[in-house]
């Protein structure tokens, strides 16, 4: 029974790149590749699902200027988010995204460490993604007509009840095998943003027909700013990283470049057409984000009663399925909650899948990960008991929840304006490279600000980064034992090779596991460099460090 249990949890053990298929898979075996489009809307079920809550959220931190810190987070996604990832693209095309970019500008122990740090505001990206989008779909399952009277005795216990029974069918899908499905995506994210344009589209028309809805807005912000339009715009740049929910997305964008379709003369070493579609990827996904959160900031903010924002009010958590059912009654609407329940649900499994395939790709490749955490479903155990813990903590609140997301994709997004800073100064100089300093800089005064006001998702990316360096620390130490050999001894035949190896000035090894069964030629193995012999004297050491393909890939720089 436990052999078959262990079977069953080690299934697909050795995940070399994660839980994505690798770049040759998609090449080579399946031919899995997609219109630019298509993989547009596999990214979008994380980006677009987002405007379930961002309106809501946006009203409650900002009032009647909504809609002009709003405008102040498009421009941020317009002239600093897009072409931050679309030379992220054109430097990283195979994938790795910013991560990679900053592991390779950073000397060798420095780069581990950041990397390490880096995981942790990666996990509480996708982990409050996974936790963020079960309450809202909890939300919307809750205050549906069908369900309200049923629930509205107690909404928290519902709420939290909801949620939990949501991410654990998103576990249990996980752990019978689940992989990005595009076909699924494409049909999610077309019909959310087909039914979110038809309410905003009315809401729209509304505001274009009533006058004196502009005049009590114009009136709200004249009494918040007190007729100043230098507060205005003050105010606009305190409140818009309260809104930065609405810049997910962008990461997970150039994670899936394998996925899209390039030229028929596309290299590894250069691949241009792949990076021309993912740049019109970003471009795309941008544009409609950009147009579909100004224009429901607008509706709702103008709209919706303030009263209607409040905790377990209709409108709080589903400003959008409110005016849905306000404008088109309850088939519409329940059909509307479907929708968002879907999309939200899997954006929660896109998060999932995001996470394993960042943790195979770099903790055991590093040695500082239990080689278990190559396999799927023990991580996805460990993720579900982790996103548990986190509903049950912040009470499935949405908007609780809001600042440990923008923490952790602003963090994301910051690195990679560095990385991409570094990266140009470097190639180009000083000149070249000021624009994207000035961007770095604004992720970074969006993301203290954020941090400042809202610290949980510090303290969550803390407890994360904390996990992953002790788990490194105890791996590396366990992994010291591994090392038994005491002695080499090499027969006539072998001694000989060496030695006319050597009198080239170099020697290199290639480490195969001994109960691997398989030749080199079979599998993929890792050289370092360092493996390099250029002394006859140093081949017994460093034969005793030659242990195995796993030990010599945990010392790769």
């Amino acid at each position: 029974m436990n052999n078959k249990l262990m079977s069953w949890l080690l299934d697909g053990y050795v995940i070399s790149e994660g839980y994505f298929e690798s770049e040759k898979d998609v090449k080579t075996e399946h031919q899995h590749t997609h219109s630019w489009w298509q993989v547009m809307c596999l990214t979008g079920v994380d980006y677009f699902s987002t405007l379930g809550y961002q309106p809501s959220i946006a009203f409650i931190a900002a009032g009647a200027l909504s809609p002009v810190a709003t405008l102040v987070l498009v421009l941020l996604t317009l002239f600093g988010a897009l072409p931050i990832y679309a030379q992220i693209a054109k430097e990283s095309p195979h994938g790795e995204g910013s991560i990679s970019m900053l592991k390779g500008l950073l000397s060798r122990w420095n780069a581990r460490l950041f990397v390490l740090v880096l995981l942790g505001f990666v996990a509480t990206d996708f982990v409050i993604t996974i936790t963020l989008s079960a309450a809202d779909a909890a939300t919307h399952v809750r205050e549906n007509p069908l369900f309200h009277t049923l629930m509205e005795h107690n909404p928290e216990g519902w709420q939290i009840g909801i949620t939990l029974v949501l991410i654990s069918l998103l576990g249990g899908v996980f752990l019978k095998g689940f992989k990005e499905a595009i076909g699924i995506a494409v049909g999610l994210v077309i019909a959310y943003l087909g039914m979110n344009a038809a309410v905003i589209g009315k809401g729209i028309s509304m505001l274009a027909t009533h006058p004196e809805l502009w005049t009590n807005w114009g009136n709200a912000l004249e009494l918040k700013t007190n007729g100043n339009h230098l507060a205005l715009v003050g105010l606009s740049l305190l409140y818009f990283p309260k809104l930065a929910l609405g810049l997910s997305g962008f990461e997970t964008g150039v994670a899936v470049m394998p996925l899209v379709t390039g030229d028929k003369d596309d290299t590894e070493a250069n691949p241009a057409g792949r990076i021309r579609s993912t740049k019109k990827l970003l471009i795309g996904a941008a544009l409609i984000m950009s147009v579909y959160l100004i224009a429901s900031s607008l509706v709702t903010t103008m709209l919706i009663p303030a009263e209607a924002f409040k905790p377990h009010e209709p409108a709080n958590g589903r400003a959008l399925a409110y005016l849905a059912y306000e404008f088109y009654g309850k088939a519409f609407g329940t059909a509307y909650d479907v929708s968002t329940i879907a999309i939200l649900w899997f954006a929660g499994a896109s998060a999932m899948a995001g996470l394993l395939n960042i943790v195979p790709r770099y903790l055991p490749g590093y040695g500082m990960a239990p080689e278990w955490t190559r396999a799927t479903r023990p991580l996805v155990m460990v993720f579900m008991a982790i996103a548990i813990v986190v509903t049950i903590v912040f009470k499935a609140n949405v908007d609780a929840q809001g600042g440990a997301y923008a923490t952790g994709v602003l963090v994301l997004m910051t690195s990679a304006a560095v990385a991409v800073t570094i990266s140009i100064f470097s190639r180009h100089g000083l000149g070249k490279s000021i624009p994207y300093g000035v961007i770095s800089l604004v992720f970074l005064y969006t993301t203290v600000v954020n941090v400042v006001e809202r610290p949980d998702g510090v303290k969550i990316a803390s407890f994360f980064i904390f996990a992953i360096l002790a788990i490194a620390f105890v791996s590396r130490m366990w992994r010291v034992t591994e090392l038994r050999v005491k002695d080499v001894i090499l027969d006539e035949k072998a001694q000989w090779m060496i030695e006319q190896m050597a009198k080239t000035g170099e020697m290199r090894f290639i480490a195969n596991h001994p109960d691997a069964g398989m030749h080199t030629s079979t599998r993929q193995v890792n050289v370092r460099p360092a493996g390099s012999i250029t002394s006859h004297r140093k081949l017994k050491r460093h034969l005793l460090r030659s242990m195995s393909v796993t030990a010599l890939s945990s010392e790769q720089p």
